[in-house]
């Protein structure tokens, strides 16, 4: 299969463009997911959360988006097809559709919060802000660290990534480069742009619009998969990942939320009543590719 990938198009699977290792296997032993999260840098848990809760979430932001005039008009629900030239619909923050019940029976159930409390081996936290989005047709996002975003709070800081409904590749889904939280070669990176902050610097998030560039620079494998409803893949704040186009006329339904230690302390931009981003989205950004001269990288 051809998929997009940043500028370039890639076969899937191959050496460029590999499979995601899948730990469902491991649910209910601990030390062995935290084992493969060393390792691997993320986690593939598939079916972790109930399909129809998933689904009927589904329904339920598609439905909003069809009464913001988001969709094309007379054709299947469900299929979340996009009108021609595209329109998008604000989703992301901590009210709106982003905390209906139907959905937050899915970001905010029983699933996620009995899975990270055994993980962390405490209670855990979750954010209040939810990064819901509809991803239109040749939109792609580029390869970072989540740490860029929301690095002023616990170590233990985890994302985790939700289809909202079944995703084949082409409708774009996230890929994980593998190696890249800790192999050697990836050390100057982690160290620059992997401690810079948004807000704080003034500089954009993304490292780069090409994923490719990563594994060319530094090394390491990128990975992805199709994904399901039910499904959700995990990682922590310097795995550095990105996504593949949506080639598709289909809005591509995901939410990523986060996750923590309820006894660490958090990010307050993201929790509460906190601002959320404080120059991102309101001024001029310090191009990256400026930020990348300064650190050598």
């Amino acid at each position: 299969m051809n998929v997009r990938f940043g500028y370039r198009n890639v076969e899937f699977p191959s050496d460029a463009l590999g499979v995601l290792r899948d730990s469902s296997d491991l649910l209910g032993d601990v030390a062995a997911l935290r084992a493969r999260m060393d390792e691997d840098g993320y986690l593939l848990l598939r079916g972790l959360i109930d399909r129809q809760k998933v689904l009927t979430a589904r329904e339920t932001i598609l439905t909003h988006m069809r009464e913001n005039e988001a969709l094309t008009p007379d054709t299947p629900l469900l299929e979340g097809v996009m009108p021609k030239g595209g329109r998008s619909v604000p989703m992301m923050g901590r009210k709106g559709i982003a905390t209906h019940p139907d959905v937050l029976a899915v970001l905010e159930g029983t699933e996620l919060f009995g899975f990270f409390d055994s993980y962390f081996g405490e209670p855990s936290l979750t954010f209040n802000y939810k990064w819901l989005r509809g991803v239109g047709n040749e939109q792609y996002t580029g390869a970072h660290y989540d740490f860029v975003y929301m690095g002023q709070g616990s170590a233990q800081l985890h994302t985790t990534w939700i289809p909202l409904g079944d995703i084949p590749i082409e409708q774009g889904v996230l890929a994980m480069c593998a190696g890249s939280h800790n192999l050697p070669a990836f050390e100057k990176l982690r160290q620059t742009y992997g401690q810079m902050d948004v807000d704080r610097d003034g500089i954009e998030g993304w490292f780069t619009k090409e994923p490719m560039e990563i594994v060319e620079k530094f090394g390491g494998r990128w990975l992805t998969s199709e994904f399901y409803a039910g499904d959700v893949i995990l990682f922590g704040m310097h795995t550095m990942h990105a996504s593949t186009t949506n080639l598709t006329n289909r809005f591509r339904l995901s939410c990523d939320i986060r996750f923590q230690p309820a006894s660490h302390p958090a990010d307050k931009r993201w929790v509460g009543d906190g601002p959320g981003h404080t120059l991102l989205g309101k001024q001029t950004m310090r191009p990256i590719e400026e930020a990348r001269v300064a650190w050598g990288v």
